[in-house]
């Protein structure tokens, strides 16, 4: 596996300084993995979805936005 750095970054929806994620998405060519923080957190822990499983969490969050 290569050593390289996930680059992180918000969406431009995430500038109410609320609760928001991070995601690193220039590892899904290499690894097709994404990894995904808490941006209050960035040094804690992130979780690392599939390709399909980060698809799956776009569509919930779509259908179950307020």
């Amino acid at each position: 596996m290569t050593t390289e750095t996930p680059r992180w970054f918000k969406s431009s929806y995430s500038s109410n300084g609320g609760a928001c994620v991070e995601v690193a998405t220039n590892l899904i060519a290499s690894h097709g993995v994404i990894p995904v923080r808490d941006s209050k957190n960035p040094t804690g822990p992130h979780l690392t979805l599939s390709t399909d499983a980060w698809s799956g969490l776009i569509e919930f969050a779509r259908h179950t936005a307020v």
